[in-house]
This record gives C-alpha cells, structure tokens and sequence, in this order.
C-alpha cells in the first residue's frame, strides 16, 4: 500500500513545488472488541445521516436566528445555549449527491452547446504531469481461466484480472481448491465467499471448513489493517471468527498459525495490571497474545531495526554545532540543532508554528557544509519549504525516495546526505517510514519532526507515535505556540480543552445549526459570500471539512450544493466541468486538489495549484469533487479560510485528534457550522484519538533493554 502511494505521490512530486495533495479518505473507529472488526474500513468515513440541535456553550456563536453573515456574527462572547432539539430534523429538499460520471464518458470534448458557452481555461504551456498507474500485462489464458471459475461460482467476470494479480496464473486452480481465497478480492464480503464456496463445493463445505476459517483469520487481519492496526488480540480475532459462525474458532486461529498464514508475538505493552517486575521475584505485568500478518509484522520490526541502526553507526563529526544553535532564531529550534548535534536519531515535536525549527536547523547544517534536506509528506509542505530552504533542498518524501528530488542515491542504494528532517512525521505509515529510514545512511542524522496531536496516517500503524512513546531516542518538545485566535483554540483543543477565544478580527465564528438543510445552506453561504466579503478571502482559497462522505451533510451533498452555486454546470467531462474543484484519490493515503481546465481524448486537464496535472480518461472514476472534504484528506494541508462542519449525528466519528486536525487547517479564518451541540466539547475532552493495536513501541523497547 505504500510502495504503491509513493509512486502516484513521486509522479506529483516531479513537477516542482506548489501542489497539494492532501490524505484520502478519513479513519473509521477503530475496532475494541470483536464486532467492531468487521466495520467499515478507515478509507471510508461514516455517513452523516442528520443534523439534531445548534449551539456550542464553550465556543464563540454566532446569533441563531441571524445569517451566516460575519459582519454581524459574534466572536468574543458566548451565547447562551438554545433549548436542545430532541430528534433529527429530516431535510424536506434534500441536494443531491455529486457523483461524476462513468471514465468512459471522458474521451473528447464534446462541441459546445450553442445556447451555453463552455468556459475553458487556458492551458499551462507546460507538459503536463501524467498521473497513472503503470499499466501490468496478465496472461490472457491465466485471466480467461480464473474468469470460467468465478463465472462457475456466480461471481463477476470483472474479479478475474484482480484475482491474477492477487493469487498468481493459478488463480483458477486456488480459486477451485479453496474458493474462499476470493476474500483476497477487493470488494468480496463474507457472504459474498460463503456464496461462491457453495456454488464450487455443494454440500462439502461448512462454516468450520479450514480452508474458510483460514480464510476468515487473514480477511479480518487486512480489514484491521485498513483501521490502522498491524495486528491484534487472540481474544478479538476469536469473537469475530465466532460472529461469523466459526464455532473452533481455537482451533481455527491455532490452524492458521502452523500454516504460516499469520504470525503470533507476546506483547507486554498496554495490559492493565502490574507495572514492571522490580525484581526477581515478582511475576511482571500480564502479556497479551498479538497476531499479524507478515507484511506489516515484517514493517515494523525493519523500521525498528533502521532506527536501531541510525543510533548505533554515529559517530559525530566534530563541527561547531553550539554556534549553530546561538544563531538560532528561538530557543526551541537552538535545543533542536543541539540534540541533532549529539544524536544520529531525533524526534521534535510542535504546532504549525514550530515547522521552522527543523527548518532552521537544515539551514544550520547547510551552513556547516553538511548535505542537509528538509522532507515534507504533502506537495503543498515542500512547497512552504522551499520558500525558506530553496528548491534544491527542500524535497517530499516521495519525490526523495524516488530519486526525482533531493540528493540522488549513493553506490550502495543510500541517500547522498549527511541531515535529513521529516515534517509531517505522523502522517507516514509504518511500511513508508521503513522504507525512508532504510534509505539514510550509517552515520547520518534522522529528524522525524510533527505535530503528535493530529490524525494518524491513513495506512497501518502510528510509527512516530510509537517512537515517541518507547523513548529510547532525544526528543525535543518545541516551546514555540501558534499565533493568534486559530492557534490559540487548536493549542487549546490539544490539552482537552474547548474554550472561549477573543477574535477581534472575525478570525473564527462559530454558525449554529439546527438540521441539515440549514447546515448546507449556511455552508454554501459563507464560502460564496460572507468570509470572501468580510474576510477576503475568496471561495477558491476556502476549503470545506466534515467528517463523512455520504449522508445529508456529506461531502457529497456539500459538494453539489458548493458546484450549483459556485460553478454551475451538466457535468460535460465525466460529471465535470472547467472550473469544478476536484480531488483526485488513486490510492488510499493520496490526494491531489486540482480545479478541472478541460478535457480531450487523453482525459482531463487540471491546474494543481500551478501543476499541469492530466489524468487519463481511465482514471477520471477516481475523481470526486473537492469544495469539500474530509479531515483526513485534508491532513498536511492549509487554505487560508476554513469552514468545517458539524452535524449531529457525527458524534460517533468525532475525536480530540479529529477536532485538532480539522480546526488547524486555517491560516486566516476558521467558520464552524456547529450542530453537533455538546458532543463536540466532550470528543474533545474525552476521546483524544482512536487507538490502534502496533507492535513497534515494544520492538523498539525490547531492542533497548536487550543492550
């Protein structure tokens, strides 16, 4: 998974700074007993279905009967909090969704309908960045004949390619052995398996078939790994292999595990109980059983050993690093460039603001003559980056590991340099930030530098959270806060705390609602009108946040309420038309906001914040439109305005971590469509993020202690 996204994030990277991809789709909750295994994946986000009452009694209100109008919006002083409504208020008209249209409609531009002009934009003058998978070539036989057995067994001939790709050029033979690998299948559900065994196998087959079981156990470990987990309890995978009437379910995990399908690990890290054995004699604190497939078990116990490595191989080199750090600008970025002095590995945490930290102290081993490089995980961060380190220093993760930016390799595969800080630490995975950490150098400094209070990455694992919490490197915490009424509420939010802000300059307004249609409508209003008339900020540099997708406050909905007031349009190419905002999301973990210029045979055209951007007319399916948004899609990204919204029945899917991510994305403005009533202040009292089952504090702890 993120092999494949740091692929599509290096095509981006390739043309230079200045676009914004942002993360995919949002984390569902993460499973805390056995039901919860088999929800909705973390790609994608709760529906939000409606909206129940306004007001927010620790926030600034604007007054509820009034226009979402910032002239007359209140924002020093809480209002008092209206009477609760008691159910959902349904929407008599609702909007509906923006969904675009099959790939296949994109394959010219269709002549211009004489009573509606189409507006087209110029296009940039460069070649284009061409987004797009690298076509794979499958044996036709291989293909036809796992087609014939999952036609055989009722399933859609479309499984066929996937089901090469994922079984080899005997799928049809794995297939007719054991019918329910087609769980490997994107898509397949249980029942769905359960259906196709029936049809191959008759009466042979039963709920307690190994084969089925087998089969169940890695399923339920991939869902789990798209919440975020690298493994989980015996105990969890034994009741969801019970939920799906597995009755040994025992025997079937013991079963899988001696056929080498998933691997097992003695953890001892987060089980209520005794602390530590103080001595001898004492039992020591209660260990839990973990299993885990090998892909991710295989991650973290690389990316420990890198990090091992990198503490271990330096040496320091002698240069006058304490004169470095006095002519530092603070004194969070002079202990930086201190401990990195002393450290081949350091972790630096803080807010938006603290970003210049890392910054000044690549510009301090710049000036020491070190090949120093600052790594950004979005477009849009290397992009700020180089304003202040220049282009040829200031790369992305991707674009670094795939050669077209930074230093280049060495003879033996590592990175040409001596200083490496990663920004936006939080947002890689545990198999990309193995890979990056594989990559420096014996004897190199790591920096993993962020902002431990917002979203996890979207793929599996919390690498620097684990890291921070296994303390086994220097970790330097930044003292720097975040200016003004934004920061001041998001550093705020970060301790628990929803309170009250001055905001002298309308810098945040907090717009009650009462039920979805008013949600929609004041959203919509703010873009188009108030904030670029009161603030300045015009609707193209405003970004709308919510939790979900679907429902009557969705970014579906919100997104064809934003197009029929802001661009409106029959959707020409594929469902879209020149001047549509979009996002485009190939992969879990990767987005790219663009704004559509046209479309011809090869497919659309996009201006990527400066970036010629063409997806091919086969990839056009992965489009949606980008007005809005979700937190998680818009991790690692900043507008300068920010409406974000919250409907009443996004309790579920609001978190501390969730609040903190969404309300940081504004550099002027933040609008807050409020219907989550107090729901919102206790997510952010109560729920700082949803946890996720990892090994990699432990590796990492076992690896210290074993020295």
């Amino acid at each position: 998974m993120a092999a494949e996204a740091a692929k599509l994030q290096a095509a981006e990277a390739a043309a230079a700074a200045g676009g914004q991809p942002a993360e995919a789709a949002g984390a569902a909750e993460v499973p805390t007993d056995a039901a919860d295994v088999t929800a909705e994946p973390e790609g994608s986000e709760p529906a939000v279905e409606g909206v129940t009452d306004a007001g927010v009694a620790d926030a600034v209100e604007e007054p509820e009967d009034g226009p979402a109008d910032l002239d007359d919006a209140a924002v020093s002083e809480p209002e008092p909090e209206p009477e609760p409504v008691t159910a959902p208020v349904a929407d008599p008209d609702p909007v509906p969704a923006s969904a675009p249209a099959p790939a296949a409609a994109v394959v010219a531009e269709p002549a211009a309908d004489a009573e509606r002009p189409v507006r087209e934009r110029e296009r940039p003058a460069r070649e284009p960045v061409r987004l797009a998978r690298v076509p794979v070539a499958y044996d036709p036989a291989a293909v036809e004949a796992a087609r014939s057995v999952l036609a055989e067994g009722g399933a859609p001939a479309e499984l066929a390619e996937p089901a090469v790709a994922a079984l080899g050029e005997r799928a049809a033979q794995a297939l007719r052995e054991d019918p329910w690998q087609v769980l490997a299948l994107p898509g397949v559900r249980v029942e769905h398996a359960d259906g196709f065994a029936r049809a191959l196998l008759g009466g042979e087959c039963g709920p307690d078939d190994e084969r089925r079981v087998q089969a169940l156990v890695v399923w339920l470990l991939e869902r789990a790994a798209e919440q975020g987990h690298t493994a989980l309890e015996s105990s969890v995978l034994r009741a969801a292999l019970e939920k799906q009437s597995v009755s040994g379910a025992e025997e079937g995990l013991s079963a899988a595990i001696a056929e080498g399908r998933v691997l097992v690990f003695q953890d001892t890290e987060d089980v209520p109980g005794k602390p530590a054995a103080a001595d001898e004699g004492d039992e020591g604190p209660p260990v839990r059983l973990l299993l885990g497939l090998d892909r991710y078990a295989l991650a973290e116990e690389s990316l420990a050993d890198g990090l091992d490595r990198l503490l271990k191989t330096f040496e320091g080199d002698g240069l006058d690093w304490e004169s470095a750090a006095a002519a530092t600008s603070s004194p969070s970025a002079a202990a930086l460039v201190r401990a990195a002095a002393v450290s081949g590995l350091v972790t630096h945490t803080g807010g938006e603001a603290a970003r210049a930290e890392p910054t000044a102290l690549v510009a301090a081993a710049r000036e020491l003559g070190l090949r120093a490089y600052a790594a950004a995980y979005t477009a849009e961060g290397r992009r700020r980056l180089a304003a202040h380190l220049g282009d040829d220093t200031a790369v992305t993760v991707a674009g670094l590991l795939s050669g077209q930016e930074g230093p280049g390799r060495e003879a033996d595969g590592s990175l040409a340099l001596d200083v490496l800080a990663v920004l936006d630490a939080p947002q890689l995975d545990v198999e990309l930030a193995a890979t990056l950490v594989e990559a420096v150098p014996d004897g190199a400094r790591l920096v993993l530098s962020g902002d431990p209070g917002v979203l996890w990455s979207t793929g599996p694992g919390r690498a620097f959270a684990d890291l921070l919490a296994a303390k086994t490197c220097p970790q330097v915490a930044s003292r720097t806060p975040d200016f003004g009424p934004i920061g001041e509420l998001v550093s705020g939010i970060g301790i628990g705390e929803l309170a009250a802000v001055e905001a002298p300059d309308k810098e945040v307004v907090i717009v009650p609602v009462r039920d979805p249609r008013e949600a929609v409508h004041r959203t919509v209003q703010l873009v188009a009108d108030s904030v670029p008339r009161v603030i300045g900020v015009a609707a193209a540099e405003t970004q709308v946040i919510t939790p979900g997708h679907g429902g009557a406050v969705g970014t579906q909905v919100l997104n064809a309420a934003l197009k029929e007031r802001l661009n409106p349009g029959p959707g020409r190419f594929g469902g879209f038309d020149p001047g549509d905002r979009v996002v485009y999301a190939p992969e879990p973990g990767l987005t790219l906001p663009g704004t559509v210029l046209s479309a011809d045979p090869e497919g659309l055209h996009l201006d990527c914040a400066g970036i010629p951007v063409l997806v091919p007319r086969d990839e056009v399916a992965a489009l949606r439109h980008g007005w809005a948004m979700t937190a998680q899609q818009a991790a690692g990204l900043r507008w300068p305005a920010v409406v974000v919204v919250l409907p009443g029945d996004a309790v579920q899917a609001l978190t501390r971590a969730w609040v903190y991510t969404a309300f940081g994305r504004g550099e002027r403005h933040l609008s807050v469509v409020q219907g989550a009533d107090q729901a919102l202040a206790q997510a952010v009292a109560g729920i700082p993020a949803k946890d996720r089952t990892t090994r990699l504090r432990s590796v990492l702890r076992e690896q210290a202690t074993a020295e």
